[in-house]
């Protein structure tokens, strides 16, 4: 199946008085039309810095180092920057972790709407985008009224929804969704998921969803990429990560949910994420690997293909060097 994005050895440092802070050191993967793909990581392990590369949305200090990125045939870190604000939302759009920041609190929400769609996509005539405004609500569950209405006057579920419906707006390939719910209770988030598949599944359109909830991960994905300081340590399916997940990283993290069928003693993970700006040798996760060895703290694992489909960066598997 064709891919709607290639992303090549993204790399995103963040320049401090001490020397580069390397948020994402070499990513790469690929994802199919229609496919939902999860990036999930403990805080500071690179997720929204990756998102946020592949929207060209990295200010300073930070600064996109090397990598390539593939949106069907276009590479938008070559783009200039007119080109590249006609990608978002035409082709590639957001939905930002928190809805309650990101409406502008004194324009009502058809202005907000209409101004996504004639600032990223084609002069419409105003009957068009007065007609398209409330399809868009409805589209997201809301009702038209909401169009007449302030974010204040909104619900934390239903500002969401209408970043949601700014997303979907000029139909595009890619939705790029970075924890859309992390403020939500699990009753409005379960909702607001709901919508959010619906509207893809409409669209045929992909998903990238942030994250760093694995439960929810595993209702709503197709493949999970996880991360650890700056870089993935492994892709798979849903089925395949949470049946026998690889990495010891991983291992741990599916070891620390809970569980409805057995009993047993909640065990975190040792440690602390390491410090990007000066990351141990060898294996970034070797001080906090319960199967840790010697050549660990050497040398750097290969993200390599392991089996069809099941990508890992770890000592224990595979030709390493």
């Amino acid at each position: 199946m064709e891919s709607v994005i290639n992303v090549e050895d993204l790399r995103v440092h963040y320049s401090t008085p001490l020397g580069p802070v390397k948020a994402v050191d070499g990513v790469s993967f690929a994802i199919k039309r229609g496919e939902r793909f999860g990036l999930v990581g403990e805080s500071g392990s690179g997720k929204t810095t990756t998102a946020f590369a592949l929207l060209r949305l990295i200010e300073s200090p930070g600064e996109i180092k090397s990598g390539s990125v593939f949106l069907g045939d276009t590479e938008l870190l070559s783009l200039s920057n007119e080109d590249m604000r006609r990608v978002r939302f035409a082709r590639m759009s957001l939905i930002p972790q928190g809805a309650m920041n990101s409406l502008n609190p004194v324009m009502r929400i058809s202005h907000q709407l209409t101004d996504t769609i004639m600032a990223h996509g084609k002069d419409l005539p105003r009957e068009s985008l007065e007609k398209r405004v409330p399809e868009l609500l409805e589209s997201v569950g809301l009702d038209p009224d909401v169009a007449a209405m302030y974010p204040h006057e909104l619900s934390g579920g239903m500002k969401q929804r209408v970043c949601i419906a700014m997303a979907i707006s000029l139909r595009p390939q890619l939705i790029i969704a970075d924890e859309p719910t992390s403020a939500l209770d699990v009753v409005v988030q379960r909702q607001v998921m709901q919508t959010l598949q619906r509207v893809q599944e409409e669209l045929g359109a992909s998903i990238i969803f942030v994250g760093h909830d694995m439960g929810l991960m595993a209702q709503f994905v197709d493949r999970i990429g996880v991360m650890y300081a700056g870089q993935l340590v492994e892709i798979g399916t849903v089925k395949e990560l949470f049946k026998d997940p690889k990495h010891p990283y991983t291992q741990l993290l599916i070891g620390s949910l809970p569980s409805l069928d057995t009993k047993r003693v909640f065990k975190g993970i040792k440690g602390l994420p390491p410090s990007l700006l000066n990351p141990p040798a060898g294996c970034s996760f070797n001080p906090r690997c319960p199967k840790v060895m010697d050549h660990c703290s050497r040398d750097e694992p290969r993200f390599h293909e392991n089996e069809p489909g099941r990508w890992v960066a770890c000592h224990l598997y595979g030709d390493q060097p």
